[in-house]
């Protein structure tokens, strides 16, 4: 038996609670993986992992087992990495998560910078609003924003976006344009985003007097999609708040109109997050050191 790889299989199983997962996080069969789990059980002489038909857990002894392989492994990856990072360019898989317009406007036009500076990173995106499970999904780091509240994570602030409030200028002519953030709700039809975790709206934000305000509006069209969102606005359906840039080009072309200017919401915040459990990987060093150098100024739009 492999000890080292079947400490990996057991760690990566435990992580993803699935053995497919974690066969495909390690790019082996899965009957491979689940050899070398066995294998480790029987050399330990305890049973690690216990399996139903919707998940796999660790034991008592495997969650104990899990807390000291993971930190062998962490040790040997700080070896390696150690003699290695200065040596040779960084190399490997990254997956990364963002959302939408985020991932169209910002992440995509600086990627070629990256891919240039370290040729030998291959990068899976996923582009989706709905957050992703990071240990589960197999995704080394996200792209957040906005407030963040799961403690498990490590968060590096990378940058902050300002929000604008606009609408065409079809739809301002035939419904007039607000002076200030109440008249909201004198008969304005309003184009909300709407979170896709819990389908309840985002509150319209205004800055008055040095303080935020929410407006909860009824909204004429919700949507859950950030690219969506910008679309229907610029379809003529309402009034929409949204980034910078996301509808920079927009306003400079005319399409929308930037409205409420003076009250204008406080800067957005966007940050990196990935899992405290699991150790960051040269690649992972170098795109987080990226990001934080390039992020703050292609959101700004």
């Amino acid at each position: 038996m492999d000890q080292l790889m079947a400490m990996r299989a057991f760690t990566r199983v435990v992580e993803t609670e699935s053995f497919t997962r974690a066969a495909d996080s390690l790019n082996m069969p899965i009957a491979t993986l689940s050899k070398l789990v066995k294998a480790l059980e029987a050399h330990l002489g305890v049973q690690l992992l216990q399996r139903t038909t919707r998940r796999v857990t660790a034991t008592p002894e495997g969650r104990e087992y899990y807390e000291k392989a993971r930190r062998v492994l962490i040790d040997i990856e700080d070896i390696d990495s150690g003699f290695s990072a200065a040596k040779q360019q960084p190399q490997g898989h990254l997956r990364i998560d963002v959302g939408g317009s985020t991932a169209r406007d910002v992440l995509i036009p600086a990627l070629p910078d990256f891919m240039q500076r370290y040729p030998a990173i291959r990068i899976d995106l996923g582009v989706a609003d709905r957050p992703v499970d990071l240990i589960s999904g197999n995704v080394d780091c996200v792209i957040r924003g906005g407030a963040l509240t799961d403690s498990t994570l490590i968060a590096r602030h990378i940058g902050n976006a300002e929000m604008v409030t606009c609408a065409t200028p079809g739809y301002l002519k035939q419904h007039g344009i607000p002076a200030y953030p109440q008249e909201l709700r004198n008969g304005h039809k309003l184009v909300s985003y709407l979170s896709p975790m819990t389908g309840r709206p985002f509150p319209f934000r205004f800055n008055e007097k040095g303080e935020t305000q929410e407006l909860s509006l009824t909204h004429h069209i919700g949507v859950n999609e950030s690219n969506a969102h910008l679309a229907a606005a610029v379809a003529g359906m309402g009034i929409i708040q949204t980034f910078r840039y996301a509808a920079g080009n927009l306003i400079n072309e005319g399409k929308l109109i930037e409205i409420l200017a003076a009250w204008r919401p406080p800067h957005y915040p966007f940050y990196v997050v990935y899992p405290q459990n699991r150790h960051v990987t040269h690649r992972l060093r170098v795109f987080i050191a990226w990001l934080a150098e390039v992020f703050p100024a292609a959101v700004k739009g």
